[in-house]
């Protein structure tokens, strides 16, 4: 496990504890903006780690999101 990997991790617990599906969307999509330039350089090892991570922020988004609604 890298350090990247366990500020995600940090970052997605305290986003859940929180639970803004608002800030957790903003969160995936910065994820997604700052992994283009990560795949232009070919550092392809980081970029795939953020879009895993934009992937688990907008899916929790999207959870928290339809739970919230209901």
């Amino acid at each position: 496990m890298k350090i990247q990997d366990i500020i995600f991790l940090l970052i997605f617990i305290f986003m859940l504890y929180r639970r803004r599906y608002e800030w957790i969307a903003m969160a995936g999509l910065v994820c997604i903006i700052v992994a283009i330039p990560f795949f232009s350089f070919w550092i392809f090892f980081t970029g795939q780690r953020l879009t895993y991570y934009a992937f688990f922020f907008l899916l929790l988004a999207c959870l928290l999101f339809l739970f919230k609604k209901r």
